[in-house]
């Protein structure tokens, strides 16, 4: 599989798996274990986290199912969020849902990171949402030490825009290696917005999260959603795709900006149509008709 270069010495596979839904799945440590393998077998390496994920369960269920085969942590790349603080059981101090990116949550996320993964080092941690109480200077310090003490190799953000990019930037001396963002066929906001003319900009790959747009495009009745099934069904023939799923990743992998887009299934089969989408050959024009059936109109 292709791989994309987010730092000297740092490479992501260019379709990544994501364990937003792992604690649903229900599965056992060895059935996360045979997926995990199972992913490495197709080229997919890197994971995607975030401390919250399941309530605060998933990173752990994760490093269980790894620690049955430690020599696996060599071969992957482990990528995990802080900065949310949900209401959960396991957090009883957290009165209401907030954002907290101060020096000291970060530190102690991290830690708590490194002991559910069972693991020496995460390779990028990310700040999952902006947040308007951020102190950068505090966010700058936790970085830095976390960096120095070998516990985090890279860093980026989540969900940032181009103002909150760069003001955090401005605080590093070193730089944000991704930005984790939404974006599909269906949600084009941050295309609209310059979000990902700023990852252009900075020369750094995005992430892609809810690429096939949470389903919506599948399942919704809403006129957006019926012109875009149609106009996928109509390319997907064209490039003798599977199904609609490889296309809207496959509109997404063209895109110059190297967008790596994040697959968040515990099924084989979905897995494989994102991997089977870097095979396909979506030149300028279908591009163009997916991109037109989402705003409903031609680009001026």
């Amino acid at each position: 599989m292709e791989r994309i270069r987010l730092a000297e010495d740092l490479t992501f596979s260019r379709v990544i798996h994501g364990l937003w839904r792992l604690a649903e799945w229900n599965y056992s440590k060895e059935e996360i274990l045979q997926l995990i393998e199972f992913c490495i077998e197709q080229g997919i390496t890197t994971f995607d986290h975030a401390d919250i994920y399941g309530g605060y369960t998933c990173e752990a269920l994760f490093g269980e199912a790894l620690a049955l085969k430690p020599e696996l942590h060599d071969q992957i790349e482990i990528v995990t969020k802080c900065g949310i603080k949900l209401v959960a059981k396991n957090r009883p101090e957290h009165r209401l849902k907030h954002y907290d990116t101060s020096r000291q949550h970060i530190i102690e996320s991290v830690h708590q990171s490194l002991k559910n993964f069972q693991t020496e080092y995460i390779d990028v941690l990310l700040i999952h949402r902006p947040d308007p109480f951020m102190n950068p200077e505090e966010v700058a310090e936790a970085f830095t030490q976390l960096k120095r003490e070998g516990k985090v190799r890279y860093f980026g953000v989540s969900n940032f825009k181009r103002s909150q990019f760069n003001m955090l930037q401005s605080y590093l001396d070193f730089p944000l290696v991704t930005n984790q963002i939404e974006v599909s066929a269906y949600n084009l906001e941050n295309i609209e917005d310059g979000t990902l003319d700023l990852c252009q900009e900075k020369r750094i790959p995005p992430m892609a999260w809810s690429p096939l747009a949470g389903g919506k495009i599948f399942t919704a009745d809403d006129e957006k959603a019926i012109r875009l099934r149609n106009t996928l069904e109509k390319v997907k023939e064209e490039l003798n795709a599977t199904n609609i799923d490889e296309v809207l990743y496959a509109w997404l992998l063209v895109h110059p900006a190297r967008i790596m887009p994040i697959v968040g299934s515990g099924k084989k089969e979905r897995i494989l149509s994102a991997i089977r989408a870097l095979e396909l050959s979506m030149d300028r024009q279908q591009w163009f008709d997916i991109l037109h059936s989402s705003m409903g109109h031609e680009v001026p």
